[in-house]
C-alpha cells in the first residue's frame, strides 16, 4: 500500500483536484519517492469558524420541496463520495476533493443570527429545512451544538422546520423534537443508502453504519417524531437492488414515509465519484457508469429542473415503479400531517412588558 493510499484511509475521495475557480491547478499524488518506512500522516480535519450576515437562505428550485433552509456547516467529515454539496467548496478557493471532507466551517453566531432573522416584524414564516446542503450532525456537531442552538430557538419560537441527516447523533436531540412534535411542528428524515457495511465504510466513511441511522429512526418514531428515510441516493447497479429491503427495514423500525433520489453527478462530482468507482470498485465501475448514463439521456449527468432528482428512461422508470410498490407495500405511502405555521410567536425578551391580562 502506497503512502498516499494509507493517508487516505478513512476517506471518501480519491484526490484533491483544484477547484474550477483557481488559476493554477494541483494535484497530490504518489511518485513511489517516499521511503516505505516513513511515518504516514493521516489527513487531518480542520473546523474553522465563518463569519456568517445571515442564516436563511433561499432557494428557487421546484424540485427539492423547500425554499428556506439553514446550513450550520459548510463542507462534511461524513466524507459521503456522492455529495451533491462538494462543488460548493470550490466558492472557498478549496477542492470538491479531500478538502470537502477535512477543511470544514462553522457557524458559531448562528442561533444568535437566527433570533433575530425571526424578530424582524417584516417576517412571515414558513417550513425551514436544515441540513439541505450539508449535515447538520456531522462529527464536530458532538462538541460545537450549532444545530442543537437552532433548533433550541425555533422551539421558542414555536417555528415548524424539517430536518436531514445520516447520523445517530439527532437522537441526542429527542427531548426538543418530541416537544415540537406534539405541536405538529418538526419532520425528520434520515438518509439510509445501503444495508451493506461494507459498502456503507467505503462510501460515506464517516457517517454513521445503517444499524445505528436505523436505531435512531425508532428511537425517534418511538418518541411520537414522524421520521421519513430517503433512500439517496439510488445508484443504478450499486445500491438499487437493495432499495426494497431498506424500506421494509425502516418500516419495521417505525418510519411514516420515505422518499429517493438518483444519483447526481453535478461539475466536479461526476470525476470523483468515477475515481472512487474505479478504485473500491473496479469490477462493476463501467456497468454502474453505464447505468447512470442511461439515466440521463447518455450523460454523467443532467441538470434540468424535473429530471435531475430522478432521471430519464426506461431504467429511471422501473427505479420509480419499484419504489412507489415497496411504499405500498410497507405502509409508507400515507400522507403526512402539514406542520403548523400558525403557532408561530416572538417570545418576549427580558424586560418586555406584558400585556395587562396576560
Amino acid at each position: 500500500m502506497t503512502t498516499f493510499t494509507q493517508q487516505l484511509r478513512g476517506r471518501g475521495a480519491r484526490s484533491n483536484r483544484t477547484g474550477r475557480y483557481e488559476a493554477e491547478v494541483r494535484e497530490t499524488f504518489d511518485d513511489g519517492w517516499t521511503p516505505e518506512d516513513e511515518t504516514v500522516q493521516a489527513i487531518r480535519t480542520t473546523v474553522s469558524p465563518e463569519k456568517a450576515k445571515v442564516i436563511i437562505t433561499h432557494n428557487d428550485s421546484p424540485d427539492v420541496g423547500f425554499s428556506a433552509s439553514i446550513n450550520p456547516y459548510r463542507g462534511c467529515e461524513h466524507g459521503c463520495i456522492y455529495c451533491y454539496a462538494r462543488p460548493a467548496h470550490a466558492y472557498m478557493g478549496l477542492s470538491p476533493g479531500l478538502d470537502f471532507e477535512s477543511k470544514l466551517f462553522f457557524k458559531p453566531e448562528a442561533g444568535r443570527l437566527l433570533e433575530r432573522e425571526l424578530s424582524n416584524p417584516r417576517y412571515i414564516p414558513e417550513i425551514i429545512h436544515i441540513g439541505g446542503n450539508t449535515d447538520p450532525y456531522q462529527p464536530q456537531e458532538r462538541t460545537l451544538r450549532v444545530t442543537r442552538g437552532v433548533i433550541e430557538v425555533l422551539e421558542r419560537f414555536n417555528h415548524p422546520f424539517s430536518v436531514i441527516t445520516k447520523s445517530a447523533l439527532i437522537a441526542r436531540d429527542i427531548d426538543v423534537l418530541a416537544a415540537m412534535s406534539e405541536k405538529g411542528l418538526v419532520r425528520v428524515a434520515i438518509s439510509i443508502t445501503t444495508l451493506d457495511r461494507r459498502l456503507a465504510r467505503s462510501m460515506e466513511p464517516r457517517a454513521a453504519t445503517p444499524e445505528r441511522r436505523l436505531e435512531a429512526v425508532k428511537r425517534l418514531s418511538d418518541a411520537g417524531v414522524p421520521v421519513i428515510v430517503m433512500f439517496a441516493p439510488c445508484i443504478p447497479g450499486l445500491n438499487d437492488h437493495e432499495m426494497e429491503q431498506v424500506l421494509e427495514r425502516a418500516a419495521e423500525a417505525g418510519a411514516k414515509g420515505a422518499g429517493y433520489v438518483a444519483l447526481r453527478l453535478p461539475l466536479e462530482i461526476k470525476d470523483l465519484f468515477q475515481e472512487w468507482l474505479s478504485t473500491d470498485h473496479p469490477d462493476r465501475a463501467a456497468r454502474v457508469m453505464s447505468l447512470v448514463r442511461q439515466i440521463r439521456g447518455g450523460k454523467d449527468y443532467d441538470s434540468q429542473w424535473g429530471k435531475r432528482m430522478k432521471g430519464e428512461g426506461p431504467i429511471a422508470a422501473l427505479m420509480s415503479r419499484r419504489f412507489a410498490t415497496a411504499k405500498r407495500r410497507y405502509g409508507l405511502d400515507q400522507p403526512l400531517s402539514p406542520l403548523d405555521l400558525t403557532q408561530f410567536r416572538i417570545p418576549p425578551k427580558a424586560g418586555d412588558q406584558l400585556g395587562l391580562f396576560g
